[in-house]
């Protein structure tokens, strides 16, 4: 069985070939790294610059210290604002003029800005990104000007009655713990939010240290590892400067860490051990179900078995949920199941959006989905279409260069390992009947939360 590449940090420099693309990495003494993938015949390149620092890093107030809840995702907008060469006008220009598709995310265990080009953009797409990235002004007037954008954002989200199903299965899963707060923050942190503090995020968690450059397409690694030191270098801000050493972040020496940092409230943070039935009252008429628990971490060796597992419960049209709820009883438009890891926990669940009415059938046809799992297994025939499905997908998806720039971000800020397709499909084909049924019997005796969001009035559910 093939194994994945190891991304030692003490490796200065790294190349292998993988299926489809040949990948270099560079560690720069400074702690900055950059790996790229050159895939053949592409004549275009999504660039990252990926900060090792998401919403889980975030701390609530500490004596007379403001806190720096929502930070991480006002930083997300506040990047494309300004820089002492390029106003927010001229940031937005510098990628319509090439046609780029640029965009930033924010997520509980990194921030992303990235933008795929054409390969003769490459050189100004770094330029204008490394700026954005470490020169930004974060002006109090654009400041407070993205407050109310944010809050509009986070509006936007509160009228998706999944959305908001979803960000309560995390909080009431995870609880204090920081991986269950909402990445967008709240209305509450978002208007609270100074600019002081925020400042103070951006100067304390963004240096070369936490940086990762990724890059797949037509790129020259070589090319591209000059571009960002002299990119970096050029920074007004000397914290960017690559003159000195330091060890470069990965979240699997920090997660410990992270995880035991003070909660919003000022305690421990801890993952909650009881289930709970939360109920959101909403005008709708539906209501939006999510079923969850604990799942496994990024690093798990049963994240195969799950992703298995995953499949044949809940992971296309054929599955046992979609099949059972939608197809033979009618009770849901969609079914599915799904999972979240992470470095040091995850979460597992299950989703249908259902009429009051048959709320709570729903939620025990799922969990006896699941539990049949755990206690006869799955067929031969359903373990071979699960393989089929993950295989196709996932080879579709590594067809866009942003997802093979996005895989060797998360490999080098996560575990430090990167699996390739193939070493990946022989995972999963290795993965066992007797393994599913393990997986899915660990989840069933988990603690079983049900969130509810909708018109839970009219409904047999009632809060835990």
């Amino acid at each position: 069985m093939h194994e994945p590449v190891k991304l030692p940090l003490d490796a200065p420099e790294l190349e292998t070939e993988l299926s489809g693309g040949f990948v270099r990495r560079t560690v720069h003494p400074s702690g900055l790294r950059v790996l790229t993938e050159r895939m053949p015949g592409a004549r275009s390149a999504t660039i990252g610059f990926w900060v090792g620092v998401g919403s889980r890093d975030e701390q609530g107030e500490r004596g007379d210290a403001p806190g720096s809840l929502g930070s991480t995702h006002f930083l997300e907008h506040l990047l494309f604002k300004g820089t002492p060469t390029r106003d927010a006008y001229q940031i937005a220009t510098s990628f319509d003029r090439i046609g780029a598709e640029n965009n930033a995310l924010t997520a509980k265990e990194y921030t992303c800005y990235y933008a795929k080009v054409r390969d003769a953009d490459v050189e100004h797409s770094v330029n204008v990104l490394a700026d954005m990235v470490t020169n930004s002004l974060l002006d109090p007037g654009e400041f407070d000007m993205e407050r109310g954008v944010i809050l509009e954002e986070l509006a936007m989200a509160s009228d998706d009655l999944a959305d908001v199903a979803s960000e309560r299965l995390f909080e009431v899963v995870l609880g204090d713990h920081p991986l269950g707060r909402p990445i967008g923050g709240n209305p509450e942190t978002i208007r609270e939010a100074r600019r002081d503090a925020v400042d103070r995020h951006y100067r304390d968690r963004y240096d070369p240290s936490t940086l990762v450059v990724t890059a797949a397409g037509a790129v020259d690694h070589d090319r591209l590892v000059d571009l960002v030191l002299t990119a970096l270098n050029a920074s007004p801000e000397e914290r960017w400067h690559t003159g000195g050493a330091a060890t470069p972040v990965r979240r699997a020496q920090s997660s410990e860490a992270s995880s035991a940092a003070p909660g919003a409230n000022g305690g421990a943070a801890a993952v909650r051990t009881q289930p709970v039935v939360d109920i959101t009252e909403r005008p709708s008429e539906q209501i939006n179900l999510m079923i969850g628990t604990r799942g496994f971490s990024s690093s798990d060796p049963r994240r195969f078995a799950f992703g298995v597992m995953n499949s044949v419960l809940g992971g296309g049209m054929s599955s046992r949920l979609f099949q059972e709820i939608r197809e033979k009883r009618g009770l849901a438009y969609t079914a599915y199941s799904f999972g979240a890891s992470y470095s040091d926990a995850g979460l597992f669940g299950m989703y249908a959006g259902t009429a009051p009415a048959n709320a709570s059938e729903v939620v025990e046809l799922s969990r006896a989905e699941l539990r049949r799992i755990a206690e006869d297994g799955i067929t031969e025939e359903e373990r071979e279409d699960a393989l089929g499905q993950i295989a196709g997908s996932s080879a579709l998806a590594l067809e866009d260069s942003e997802t093979r720039m996005g895989r060797l971000a998360r490999a080098e800020l996560g575990s430090g390992e990167l699996f390739d397709l193939d070493t990946s499909l022989e995972r999963f084909a290795a993965v066992t009947a007797a393994d599913i049924r393990a997986v899915a019997a660990h989840l069933d005796a988990q603690p079983m939360s049900v969130v509810a969001v909708g018109d839970a009035s009219r409904s047999q559910l009632s809060a835990g």
